[in-house]
């Protein structure tokens, strides 16, 4: 079984133990569902791992779902979810994939309509509803029904709640509606909420926050967004649109003085969350998105707080928030439950890299027609090299792609580099604010060697060498390759290490603890690749490479100079990582990288 198919499992367990009790079930609910987004978010299949004996070190899946996970790969299912799953009509399962169909309306539909079917069933609750029984059932009525058969519609368009956007573009849509929300007179504040603002790679809509004390003027503002198909919903402080590229979004408004409440209870994962409040009760405190009830006495920045007649608390800022359950305040990058909030009690959290600790990016392709095997850039090195001084970078590294081997013999291709050199040195000696290394990005073939010979690549600081071809091959023989073109001298940096493409290619297969392993002996450092479709290193992987202490560099893979403005998604996939500018190479002045890049 793939990874998706047993997330998908696990998530029919959740709905199950969600339409029986959701109270009573409630851990175990968010036990599946975490198990579920973790399963999601490897870069490793489930099935690899198991060989390996590997498969319950993965972090958020706990040892009895591991174990579970582990019958579902020898087996290909699980003997006591499918006892569960009995429980419920199996027709209940399909609606699941619509938007805003939850479990205990998929029941009811089911249930009540009689929908026995589960291979029509989508088709069967549409006739249902164009005739009217939808809105007939207690507590669904005329509105509920034509939402219903609109998020059919989205579904049979592609919209389920399994098509995830990639970061990048889901941040780019935010930003435009954070932006056209920020025009409101009565918006004081406006924040991005959920996955988005935890930077996840992939996310599902699009939440947002706005602090005013006037949320129908808010409302209806977010309502005349230019760029929206058509409003959903609107409620007393709450609404939700759909944007023209069929991407919903949706917008909570919360008075200034309890913003910081909002934003902690939306942004942290649900096992981040739990784990917070489960701490907070331990102290005879109870958190919620209003703030925090006790009846104690609570002290921020050594002021005592006042609390309403309800003894609730409430907080404008959220680092506030933090501090009145005695913990530091958590980067949102880091609130997936792995150990940040046991680190926060003791305020030991480390010190995440930003983007201005960034000196250099190392990965860019120009426009200096070297003839490679990949594509050329758009922007010449001058232009390179003048978007890395706006940027207020103090070195770039050219690394194009190199010279196709099919098309050229060896003396060809060491003309062309010779002609680039020529020019990345001339302009190194006329610009003392910025210097340029001769890098290139190196094929490492299918037998594991390098496609140019040492005679050529004695030419360059370094190489970034990277696999391009022969994705699927088995995971020894994998590894076997990434090693030996690692070996080579003048390899100093892996490029995009796993080779996936988000939404689109699932990364190879290969013993990355070796790999780190080898890496950190060798002085060689990982790339993660700010390139929107790929945040290669995956942030998962980050963490691992920072656990056992091998070297990273932040880069765009850049085709163009505008493209070099991406290098935040990388330093964001870092910040998931828990890595800090002591584990980030670009972060060195130009010396003391220079001295890495000639392995001194």
């Amino acid at each position: 079984m793939t990874n998706s198919e047993i997330a998908k499992t696990l998530r029919d367990i959740a709905a199950v133990y969600s339409i029986k009790d959701e109270k009573k079930h409630y851990f175990q609910i968010a036990a599946y569902q975490r198990a579920a987004d973790t399963l999601e978010r490897l870069t490793i299949e489930a099935s690899d791992l198991f060989v390996q004996g590997r498969l319950r070190e993965i972090k958020g899946v706990g040892q009895t779902i591991a174990g579970y996970i582990e019958e579902m790969v020898k087996t290909g299912k699980v003997k006591h979810f499918e006892e569960l799953k009995k429980t419920v009509p199996p027709a209940v399962f399909p609606l699941l994939n619509i938007p805003k169909i939850g479990p205990k309306t998929a029941f009811k539909l089911v249930s009540v309509l009689k929908l026995k079917r589960a291979e029509n069933v989508v088709e069967e609750l549409e006739k249902k509803a164009k005739k009217g029984e939808i809105a007939a059932i207690e507590g669904f009525g005329e509105k509920s029904q034509s939402d219903i058969l609109r998020a059919i519609e989205e579904y049979y368009r592609g919209k389920t709640k399994t098509r995830r956007m990639v970061f990048p573009f889901a941040l780019e849509i935010a930003e435009r509606v954070v932006s056209y929300l920020k025009k409101c007179p009565e918006a004081k504040q406006v924040e991005i909420l959920g996955s988005l603002r935890r930077k996840a790679e992939t996310v599902g809509d699009i939440d947002i926050a706005v602090a005013s004390d006037q949320p129908q003027k808010v409302l209806a503002w977010f309502g005349k967004y230019p760029e929206k198909e058509r409003v959903i919903e609107v409620g007393d402080a709450t609404s939700s649109i759909l944007t023209s590229g069929q991407r919903q979004v949706d917008v909570m408004v919360q008075p200034s003085g309890a913003f910081g409440s909002l934003l902690q209870h939306f942004t942290g994962s649900k096992a981040h969350n739990i784990h917070l409040r489960t701490y907070a009760q331990s102290k005879g405190l109870s958190l919620s998105e209003y703030g925090i009830k006790s009846s104690k006495q609570i002290t921020v920045n050594r002021k005592q707080l006042i609390a309403n007649k309800k003894l609730l608390y409430q907080f404008s800022k959220e680092t506030d928030f933090y501090e009145a359950i005695g913990l530091q305040w958590i980067a949102p990058e880091m609130r997936e439950d792995t150990g940040e909030i046991e680190l926060a009690i003791k305020h030991k959290l480390p010190d995440l890299v930003e983007l201005k600790d960034i000196k250099g990016d190392l990965h860019t392709h120009s426009s200096f027609n070297i003839e490679p095997s990949h594509d050329l850039g758009a922007n010449t090195i001058g232009e390179m090299a003048k978007k890395a001084e706006n940027l207020g970078y103090k070195y770039l590294g050219l690394a194009e792609h190199n010279p196709s081997i099919t098309a050229h013999n060896n003396n060809q291709i060491y003309d062309l580099l010779c002609r680039r050199n020529m020019v990345i040195e001339k302009i190194n000696t006329s610009n003392t604010n910025i210097t340029l290394f001769k890098l290139l990005e190196v094929d490492i073939q299918a037998d594991g060697n390098l496609a140019l010979d040492d005679k050529i690549l004695e030419l360059l600081d370094g190489a970034i060498v990277s696999i391009h071809s022969s994705f699927r091959l088995e995971k020894d023989e994998m590894t076997k390759r990434i090693l030996k073109g690692l070996s080579h001298p003048k390899a100093r940096i892996l490029g995009h290490p796993t080779g996936r493409l988000l939404n689109e290619r699932p990364g190879i297969e290969a013993d990355w603890p070796d790999i780190f392993e080898f890496c950190q002996k060798n002085n060689k450092a990982l790339e993660i690749n700010s390139w929107p479709y790929r945040l290669d290193l995956p942030d998962t992987m980050v963490r691992e490479a920072v656990k056992m202490g091998v070297k990273m560099v932040i880069d765009t893979d850049s085709h163009a100079s505008d493209q070099m403005d991406v290098m935040r998604y990388g330093v964001y996939t870092a910040r998931r990582g828990w890595a800090t500018k002591e584990n980030i190479l670009n972060t060195l002045p130009p010396d003391m990288f220079r001295k890495w890049l000639e392995n001194k």
